[in-house]
């Protein structure tokens, strides 16, 4: 591995990002299986960190464009900053999005339509972000992002709140759509990248970073596709188990509650046990060898919670009667 060529690559924003996203998703996933009891609030501290992060940048960008009006004359520099300042608000939207989330996540006290109303805003904002930054030559991945997925924090916000009764599959429509669109992307930059691998008239950087790409996009796309696939599996399979029937509870608690002679049976426990002290009962039968003898036949005793034990007769077996029909 060449650690130079590797640290010409590197992009310390996307890996502050994806490590704070990486550390929130794992947490996330412990608090929502009980493995852990903490708070929401400490959840989502990753999520702050990147926030936090956020704003710094742009305060400490801000004070040193503000002090330094040489730089405002420099090609390029006002359109970074005016970037940086969408940036940063796109960021703020996020936040006031995520605090309602930890909040109703917390105490349940707030709709979630009201929850995702910084989102609906911050995705009609980014349509126009998007617009900017490809005038000015610019990346909108963020911008992308919620643009393309306005439709569907619509659907899943009302869909959070019952205000429709759409299957889980319908819901994430938009979505499919979108992994739909990255799956073909996936495909061409593997298939682009092979083609270069084999070209004798492409330079060696050309095709390291072609590779670097589609490397890339299998492991982001694939992943989120399984994922996508796994969420909507077990939305339904959560939907089913609490609601089948309308039970909403254990089965064994529902049946126990609706039939109380069967709580009554459980209280019962039967034994079988022979008694020597009887006298034995030998009945012999004049049909050939059906003879058939009930000293074998065991009492039952009845052990009731709460009650004496109850003794109970034996009873007596009839035979079973063939007939034989002649020839």
């Amino acid at each position: 591995m060449n650690l130079k060529n590797l640290f010409q690559d590197f992009n310390p924003s996307k890996f502050v990002v994806f490590s704070c996203l990486l550390v929130f998703t794992l947490l996330l996933s412990l608090r929502i299986d009980g493995s852990v009891d903490w708070s929401y609030w400490l959840v989502f501290l990753p999520i702050w960190l990147w926030k936090l992060l956020v704003l710094v940048g742009a305060a400490v960008g801000t004070s040193v464009w503000l002090r330094n009006p040489q730089y405002r004359l420099e090609a390029g520099s006002s359109s970074q900053y005016k970037g940086m300042i969408l940036s940063c608000a796109e960021h703020l939207g996020l936040v006031m999005f995520e605090v309602l989330a930890v909040v109703n996540l917390q105490w349940a006290s707030v709709g979630w339509l009201l929850v995702f109303i910084p989102l609906f805003v911050l995705s009609f904002f980014c349509i126009g972000a998007c617009i900017w930054r490809v005038k000015n030559d610019r990346s909108c991945e963020l911008e992308l992002f919620c643009s393309v997925n306005i439709l569907q924090f619509i659907f899943l916000a009302l869909r959070l709140d019952d205000v429709i009764s759409w299957s889980w599959v319908i819901v994430f429509i938009p979505v499919w759509i979108v992994m739909c669109v990255a799956m073909i992307f996936v495909l061409y930059s593997v298939g682009l990248a092979i083609i270069l691998l084999r070209s004798p008239d492409i330079l060696s950087e050309q095709r390291r970073e072609n590779v670097s790409t589609a490397i890339g996009y299998v492991f982001f796309v694939v992943p989120l596709l399984v994922f996508e696939v796994r969420r909507i599996y077990i939305c339904e399979s959560l939907l089913f188990y609490p609601g089948w029937f309308g039970i909403r509870k254990d089965f064994c608690l529902f049946l126990l509650g609706a039939c109380p002679c069967l709580q009554e049976y459980g209280n019962i426990s039967y034994s079988l046990h022979s008694n020597d002290s009887e006298s034995q009962h030998q009945q012999q039968h004049r049909h050939g060898d059906d003879a058939v003898s009930d000293r074998d036949l065991p009492d039952i005793k009845v052990k009731h919670k709460g009650n004496k034990d109850l003794e109970l007769p034996s009873r007596a077996v009839l035979p079973v009667l063939s007939i034989e029909t002649p020839d």
